[in-house]
């Protein structure tokens, strides 16, 4: 008999354009040689035509100990496992409906119950003791919830015969009850618009399979607003041309369409405002929305009537002295404008204290309001888009701040905020930091959930990188040069003997001066043609540090040179393999405890966001458990995708953070990442010293190229409109 493992394919890892394929599948029976595999999350490889993620393969092969990756099933044939009657039952049992019942106690229902299982519990509960092991408690949970769903289970077993695993099918019923299957019937695309987390590939592979044409107008119209999605998200635009969107639809449809056939679909979009048209510019409705609501907002508190507050220079020159610190007339005047004003933008560059006006206006605030410090928390909010900058927030000004996520109470699965326009907070005063990382969705969401009286005022770097979502706010609303902003030019004293805050203006003014090279301690050149070979003798310098006191930084992914590469080297450095030390291989990429930790995503729940750093502090099983500053984090399998090595990372993720030390590879194999603003960011990231390793005049090429991808954004062009009515 041949041997074979059956299982529910949980990810593709890698599949190139031959077949060739490698993945996780979680073993559910397996013949005796393979027995040892069962209820085991195991990664395979073998040639395939066809996988879908969630669906059950029945794979014959063999275990192979790779030297690298170690234990895999390689595939030498495969077939589909064609779902049965009891198969769904089983799925039902154990999605998570009925409370302590898992897929071995379901399994056992069904094998002894048989395909009519639902139907004799539903008649008589008692058929469940004859279950061996199932108790009273447990009889009750079954029946009670079956009674609760016994009009739902025909719905969920139909969801799942089309393809949907049991939790996404009981998502889908208690978005719709009784309507589920007429809406299923009516558009199968609507559950992208209408559920959290449906990609459209995921509803798509499911229609075409219940055989919806290819050109069928409800297929292209989710594509068009799935292909809008996207190019916003992954570009940083706020509307698009026809073209683009024309020519990106294509590609996700995977076929071609009449240009006819298209535009009547956009039409159909405009006719449902789904999509906003203005002149030649396409908007998705809820970035339309959400540019008006902001220049509406904006505009609204910039036009106000300043607060009148006396003896303002009084306590500015009572806190100079009790902070012993003298201002200078920018600062001072950055200061007073926040306390008068209801909108303001405070910019400036490193050095020009951002920092301490932040924590001379909270000072203050709470002088002229006479507020104690529970009240002033209560009135006043310190904010930052990302969970390290928060941080940092907090440590310097000796004040509570958040990231704007956690201030309007995110919720991850239904990706929705509890403070919003319906809920809406207390407070009197908001400070925004890091403003030029804010993107336009989120700024829109922040103000829906801020009172309509709620002073703003927002701190940031003009000349940094713009957000990583839509839109370029601070730099629009600064453009627009009709709301109140205030420029920090002149430096502070310490900072104009910094070799690192100098070469941080030659960059912004196009100019490199060779000159403050190596001659102070804060800045050193290391000229190399071979920057992973000189990347490994500084690193050894660093062995001891703290993880976050020293930092790789990179512009790209890819390459000898790029962050991927990067990292295998950093880590056979720094934490190299040891019998002491636990590994498990995820995909091609080996994880050992103590490694650094990158967290790409925001996990609230877990209190860690983008962007912020940890350690492996211990591998269990098949679990990495993950030390984030004292905050421990289990990953399990399914969420290893939300975590990279953080030795080297990429400029655009080190945004918000500082480190102690920077090491920065400049190369012109970098090619279009070298750009002005780029390096500019990367440069502000280093608090105490900055090393560039390799060619110098890869970084003059990059102070020379101020050509950054243009963005389309409006709020400008609105803002302008809205004061010349």
């Amino acid at each position: 008999m041949e041997e074979y493992i059956i299982g529910n394919i949980r990810k593709i890892i890698y599949k190139n354009e031959n077949g060739y394929v490698v993945g996780l599948i979680k073993v559910k029976s397996a013949t005796t040689s393979f027995e040892c595999l069962n209820n085991d999350t195991i990664s395979f490889t073998g040639y395939f035509h066809e996988l879908d993620i969630d669906d059950n393969y029945k794979m014959f092969g063999k275990i192979v100990n790779h030297p690298k990756y170690g234990e895999q099933f390689n595939v030498e044939s495969y077939e589909k496992v064609i779902p049965e009657e009891k198969d769904s039952i089983v799925e039902f049992l154990s999605g998570g409906t009925f409370k302590g019942i898992g897929e071995k106690t379901a399994i056992k229902i069904v094998n002894i119950l048989g395909e009519d299982a639902i139907k004799m519990i539903l008649e008589n509960p008692s058929n469940l003791m004859l279950i061996p092991g199932i108790g009273r408690k447990q009889i009750d949970t079954i029946y009670n919830g079956l009674i609760e769903y016994s009009n739902s289970y025909d719905i969920i077993l139909k969801l799942n015969d089309l393809g949907f695993v049991s939790k996404d099918s009981m998502r889908i019923y208690n978005k719709y009850k009784t309507n589920t299957l007429n809406v299923i019937d009516e558009n199968l695309y609507r559950l992208i618009e209408d559920i959290n987390d449906f990609s459209f590939k995921k509803i798509d592979s499911i229609a075409l399979k219940q055989n919806y044409e290819r050109n069928d107008k409800r297929r292209i119209c989710s594509a068009i607003i799935n292909t809008m999605e996207e190019l916003c998200n992954t570009i940083g635009h706020c509307y698009l041309h026809i073209e683009m969107i024309y020519k990106y639809t294509i590609m996700t449809l995977g076929n071609n369409i009449e240009q006819e056939l298209f535009i009547e679909c956009l039409n159909s979009l405009i006719l449902d405002i789904k999509v906003i048209k203005l002149e030649e510019k396409y908007y998705l409705r809820n970035m339309w929305d959400a540019e008006e609501n902001i220049v509406n907002r904006i505009t609204s508190l910039n036009n106000k009537k300043d607060n009148r507050i006396n003896n303002l220079d009084g306590y500015i020159e009572e806190l100079e002295k009790s902070k012993l610190i003298t201002y200078n007339d920018d600062q001072k005047k950055a200061i007073k404008e926040a306390i008068k004003k209801n909108f303001l933008i405070i910019t400036g560059g490193p050095g020009t204290g951002k920092t301490t006006i932040v924590s001379s206006i909270i000072d203050i605030y709470k002088k002229v309001n006479k507020l104690s410090y529970d009240d002033l928390i209560k009135d006043l909010v310190v904010l930052a888009p990302t969970g390290r900058a928060s941080k940092r927030l907090s440590e310097k000004n000796l004040f509570p701040a958040s990231t704007i996520h956690s201030f309007l109470k995110w919720n991850k699965e239904s990706n929705k905020f509890a403070i919003n326009e319906y809920n809406k907070s207390d407070a009197k005063m908001v400070i925004i930091d890091e403003a030029s990382m804010i993107d336009v969705p989120l700024f829109h969401s922040l103000l829906k959930g801020l009172r309509l009286d709620t002073k703003i005022v927002m701190v940031g770097d003009y000349d940094q990188l713009p957000s990583v979502g839509p839109g370029q706010l601070l730099k629009d609303l600064i453009e627009s040069e009709l709301l109140s902003v205030i420029s920090l030019k002149e430096l502070y004293r310490q900072s104009l003997d910094s070799s690192i805050i100098t070469l941080a203006y030659d960059i912004n003014n196009g100019k490199i001066n060779e000159s403050i090279l190596n001659v102070n301690y804060d800045l050193d050149y290391i000229k190399t043609n071979n920057i992973v070979s000189k990347l490994k003798e500084i690193t050894e310098c660093y062995k001891d540090e703290s993880y976050n006191d020293f930092q790789v930084l990179v512009p790209m992914y890819k390459g000898i040179n790029g962050i991927d590469n990067l990292n295998k080297k950093l880590q056979d450095i720094l934490n190299p393999k040891s019998k002491n030390k636990k590994e498990l291989l995820v995909g091609d990429v080996v994880y050992r405890e103590c490694d650094k930790i990158l967290q790409l995503v925001n996990m609230p729940d877990e209190r860690i966001y983008n962007g912020d750093i940890g350690i492996i502090s211990r591998i269990e099983n098949k679990d990495i458990v993950v030390d984030f500053d004292t905050n421990e984090v289990r990953f399990t399998p399914a969420n290893f995708n939300k975590f990279k090595h953080g030795y080297a990372i990429s400029i655009h993720k080190s945004q918000g953070s500082e480190f102690d030390t920077v090491v920065l590879p400049i190369t012109t194999l970098y090619n279009k990442m070298l750009y002005r603003k780029l390096y500019y960011t990367a440069v502000t990231r280093s608090k105490k010293k900055l090393i560039l390793i390799g060619d110098i005049n890869a970084l003059k090429q990059a102070s020379l190229n101020n050509n950054q991808d243009i963005r389309m954004t409006t709020i400008k062009d609105k803002i302008i409109k809205k004061y010349s009515i």
